[in-house]
């Protein structure tokens, strides 16, 4: 087993190595011009209509009435604090009932969070700041980004270029992911080939839907604008960045033991925990003025909580 897993992370550094961007970091801080797409408004929501009957066959809606009003009036309570409702996108949020833990962004203001999340989630700071960072993806664009590049490599719309494959992508056992940038064709067949050796260990949501496959660089601008957003919205600075954690502590007390790792597949595979996020939003809460009365928890949370809890027990 320890062979196979060396063998493995091998194959993700010679991977991350080929293709890596030249850049080691991007402050783009949401800022969208320049990027390498022509997508409008309009274009994102038809993208992300073509994704979501799919989507919501492997991800049905919960059916908590409780859940989800909760997540609406958290995810909501953000926009609106950092004044981003119609600003160009018009957000909702879902809360779906799987067993993994996870959260992740459509283009055009769709957010989706399990119910394990919520039930793993502390209080609500430290799921504001898993909220808001899946905003940060919606107004990076970077969900579009991808789903863009995939239309004009095969010149056909990305449902059908996906395949229903993680082409572009390079996931396992919680080791991390590198995505292809703009639709590079050596790189892409490099990371089929990665692809087709690792199996399924990445996750579902990177297996069917690789466009919601983050780079290195698009997860550290997400943590950024999410930090940025749960702050503005009145949470705890000290505990908006505290999942990620989590996830970090999680991967390394699994060791060999790849089954510690299933409940967690996606979560680990579309946002691969790193030293380097860590430190990033640890940096930023210790630079942020102390806030009096910030958010920690709420009454509601811990309702919420409680009925996810009980959920992801059945």
């Amino acid at each position: 087993m320890k062979k196979i897993i060396a063998a493995f992370v091998a194959l993700v550094w010679a991977f991350t190595i080929s293709c890596a961007p030249a850049t080691s970091s991007r402050y783009r801080e949401g800022d969208n011009r320049g990027q390498q797409t022509n997508l409008t408004v309009a274009d994102e929501e038809r993208l992300t209509q073509e994704a979501l009957p799919k989507m919501q066959k492997d991800y049905p809606p919960s059916n908590s009435a409780e859940l989800q009003k909760y997540i609406s009036q958290l995810g909501m309570k953000i926009v609106t604090a950092n004044k981003l409702e119609g600003n160009p996108y018009h957000y909702d949020f879902t809360v779906v009932d799987v067993k993994n833990v996870n959260a992740f962004a459509m283009p055009a203001g769709k957010v989706f969070v399990t119910v394990p999340l919520i039930a793993m989630a502390s209080n609500e700071a430290e799921l504001a700041g898993v909220v808001s960072h899946e905003i940060g993806h919606v107004v990076a664009r970077h969900a579009a980004e991808r789903m863009y590049a995939m239309e004009q490599a095969q010149n056909k719309t990305w449902l059908y270029a996906a395949g229903g494959g993680a082409i572009g992508a390079a996931a396992g056992l919680g080791l991390g992911l590198i995505l292809c940038r703009d639709g590079n064709s050596s790189c892409l067949a490099r990371a089929a080939l990665i692809g087709g050796a690792i199996g399924a260990g990445g996750g579902l949501l990177v297996q069917k839907y690789s466009f919601l496959a983050n780079s290195r660089e698009d997860e550290l601008e997400a943590d950024r604008l999410g930090f940025k957003l749960a702050v503005g919205a009145g949470y705890d600075k000290d505990q908006v960045g505290k999942f990620y954690e989590k996830l970090l502590q999680m991967e390394k007390k699994a060791g060999n033991n790849s089954g510690a790792l299933k409940s967690f597949a996606d979560a680990l595979s579309t946002h691969p925990p790193s030293e380097e996020r860590v430190r990033q939003m640890q940096e930023m809460a210790a630079g942020s003025p102390v806030v009096k009365d910030a958010i920690v928890t709420t009454p509601a949370f811990t309702r919420a909580h409680q009925t996810a809890v009980s959920l992801a027990k059945k």
